[in-house]
């Protein structure tokens, strides 16, 4: 019997913990805040501003946001950045990516102040997740690992093999799955390879996995046969692919989820899986931050 990691319910008991903790920090005379910087009109990334907002008014969560024309410059943006930094009310500082093209995302990333660097992009940050002392965790890898492990799945000593590379989700992703579990940093034990486009053996190397991680940006890629039989499949990706139907379109992961489901453990839907749990890590390190301060 397959079991179907279901991050939308396990997000919304996270945030049910959250909310009482919010509750608490407030009786100390704290309120997290967190500030949201969208550059553009980019529809999926005004969806994904507007649920993170609507998500800290159900939490109790503090939430400013600055909503900038895409002709912003990078010095108007970068004293934006400048200000939340400063600002004693907001702990977390999130800048919607991507960016318009003419404005530098890393130049950006390094101006947040690591303390108030809720996606953990910040150099500093990315180098304390690898070294096992993390501030925070970068949210899609950690809501990853909160399924898995909140779900009783055995990590230790088993072969994870993750399709991506990058720095939101494979790099970060392959260093807490390689760390040793301190009970802080979430690490899980797991010994870890890291396949990308230029990987040969890519579907033998899928069949060894006992924790299958696809994270690669192409529909339905992960067929039945790549699968080993009792495996664990995390899907991260989120297509759009033509449809008949009203949308025209319809939603598929990484994974050809009917094929592959047979043959797990465990699987993630999409959407549903690994999705909402993005955004209640943000949450999470949020009110880390707050607690912190």
């Amino acid at each position: 019997m397959t079991t179907l990691l279901d991050g939308k319910t396990l997000s919304k008991t996270i945030q049910s913990e959250l909310a009482e903790e919010v509750k608490v920090l407030k009786d100390q005379g704290i309120q997290p805040g967190l500030a949201v910087i969208l550059v553009g009109d980019d529809p999926a990334s005004q969806v994904y501003v507007g649920s993170k907002r609507k998500t800290c008014e159900k939490l109790g969560i503090l939430s400013k946001a600055s909503i900038l024309p895409a002709s912003t410059s990078q010095d108007e943006l970068m004293a934006i950045v400048d200000q939340y930094n400063s600002d004693p009310e907001i702990h977390g500082i999130l800048c919607q990516l991507p960016l318009p093209a003419h404005l530098d995302e890393q130049q950006v990333i390094e101006a947040i102040a690591p303390s108030k660097d809720v996606d953990c992009f910040h150099p500093e940050n990315v180098g304390r997740v690898l070294i096992g002392m993390p501030r925070f965790l970068p949210c899609t890898p950690h809501g990853i690992v909160q399924l898995i492990k909140r779900t009783g799945i055995e990590t230790t000593g088993k072969h994870t093999v993750i399709l991506g590379r990058s720095d939101i989700v494979g790099k970060p992703l392959a260093a807490m799955m390689l760390q040793k579990d301190s009970g802080e940093n979430m690490g899980c034990n797991s010994t870890v390879t890291v396949c990308h486009s230029a990987t040969k053996n890519l579907e033998e190397l899928c069949r060894e996995a006992d924790i299958l991680v696809a994270a690669i940006g192409k529909p339905e890629f992960v067929k039945g046969h790549m699968v080993k039989e009792g495996a664990v499949v995390i899907d991260v990706g989120i297509n759009r692919i033509d449809a008949d139907n009203e949308k025209g379109y319809r939603l598929v992961g990484d994974v050809d989820f009917e094929e592959v489901k047979p043959r797990c453990q465990a699987i993630t839907p999409v959407p549903g899986g690994v999705g909402p749990m993005t955004i209640a890590m943000l949450m999470y390190n949020t009110v880390s931050s707050a607690r912190l301060s």
